[in-house]
């Protein structure tokens, strides 16, 4: 196989031409540049790209071309990629709990002035890290409910209710543009969610009697996925604009999200090669400690497709991935045609948000080559063809 990047039609157009005997991550950059120009022009507020779910330079680079000029960074090596990939843009360290070392350099080496926290003892090391700059952002993070999310993000962080008054009350008197943002967790299945947590944004507000800066609804943003067909991304707009605007902040606060999995999972789909059958099991070369993380260790079904004889014909199969362990094990169940054998290649879709950014090199494997394709993706939020049947009024904003 080639070292160097190249341009394909699509992957079965690189499968004739290559033959890859090792997994082939493919990118679609039209695919994350129409996905960043939708939330530019559609999201009524500002969009920072959550960097964890993919960290990629190339995308970072697709996304800025696009519009999209703040980024959400979760550590100091994103706050150094992001600083050394894109110089112009503005980094917003939005991990609530982090090192002094890491605030220091963010703050004197890389210029963020964007940060968030959940505690009191965060807020302290802000100060002291910064040496008590008055030029900070600081953006309170509360705990919101997980439930209409495919996976919880309710436990880890999030000021809880007897926190959120003395925590605003505290930040306020120190950061030059107060904040409060909250996470409703990963692929959140209704805009019902983002209302939830505006209303408890609502509450906030009101116990500790502050002035509010902005509002920053975080991620959650769906896509596309076997039997997850989301509402379009219009309706969640529509509904937290609508309960943003009536909360009771200033004519000048500004509404923010950080949307990742929605902006890259489009970026990015696999293709693997069977090694083995055996029964309903396929044996391929990428797995659980691989692009396919989520698939072996959360169960998640990402669409795939087979380059085969024309079998219509379709049967449920596992994966093995190609480590030692039992655990490289992916239940499915992945609808491929039936005679699929050794040797056969697939086409796993969708794996741009955390597939490719989750790799690791255990048991010598994890090296894969990237390249370009043209075609669209497996599944779109975005080429027009989303869910007709959702009325945005199925939703309505709750008052406490």
């Amino acid at each position: 196989m080639s070292n160097l990047p190249q341009n394909y039609a699509d992957a079965n157009a690189l499968i004739e031409a290559l033959q890859p005997d090792q997994s082939v991550i493919l990118n679609r950059p039209h695919a994350a540049e129409r996905a960043a120009r939708f939330f530019v022009e559609k999201f009524p507020g500002k969009s920072l790209y959550a960097v964890k779910a993919n960290p990629s330079p190339g995308l970072l680079n697709c996304l800025w071309s696009a519009g999209i000029d703040h980024y959400d960074v979760a550590s100091i090596a994103e706050v150094r990629l992001v600083a050394d990939t894109l110089p112009e843009a503005t980094l917003c360290f939005m991990h609530p709990v982090k090192t002094r070392e890491a605030i220091k350099e963010a703050y004197f080496t890389h210029g963020v002035r964007v940060f968030s926290l959940d505690s009191i003892e965060e807020l302290e090391k802000i100060q002291t890290a910064t040496e008590n700059a008055t030029d900070l952002t600081l953006c309170v993070r509360i705990r919101v409910s997980s439930e209409y999310a495919e996976l919880s993000l309710a436990a880890k962080f999030g000021a809880i209710a007897d926190e959120i008054t003395p925590l605003l009350q505290a930040s306020r008197q120190v950061a030059e543009t107060l904040g409060i943002c909250f996470h409703v967790g990963s692929q959140a299945m209704t805009p019902h969610a983002f209302v939830q947590g505006l209303e408890r944004v609502r509450a906030a507000i009101v116990d500790a009697s502050v002035t509010i800066d902005i509002v920053d609804v975080g991620g959650g943003f769906p896509s596309v996925y076997p039997d997850m067909a989301p509402p379009p991304l219009e309706d969640y707009f529509t509904i937290i604009d609508r309960t943003f605007e009536s909360l009771p902040i200033s004519y000048s606060a500004e509404l923010w999200c950080e949307p990742g999995r929605a902006l890259c999972a489009e970026y990015n789909s696999l293709i693997v090669r069977v090694e083995k059958r055996r029964g309903d099991e396929l044996y391929i070369n990428d797995g659980a400690y691989g692009a396919l993380f989520d698939a072996a260790h959360i169960g998640w079904r990402f669409p795939v497709r087979a380059f085969t004889s024309l079998d219509m014909e379709f049967a449920d199969f596992a994966f093995f991935g190609p480590t030692c362990d039992d655990i490289d094990y992916m239940t499915g169940p992945f609808p491929l045609p039936s005679t699929i054998k050794a040797g056969d290649y697939i086409e796993i879709g969708m794996i741009g948000a955390y597939g490719a950014a989750m790799r690791t090199s255990f048991n010598g494997f994890g090296e894969s080559e990237c390249h370009d394709v043209s075609d669209e993706p497996m599944s779109s939020l975005y080429d027009g063809k989303s869910r007709t049947d959702w009325l945005p009024d199925n939703v309505v904003s709750i008052s406490r």
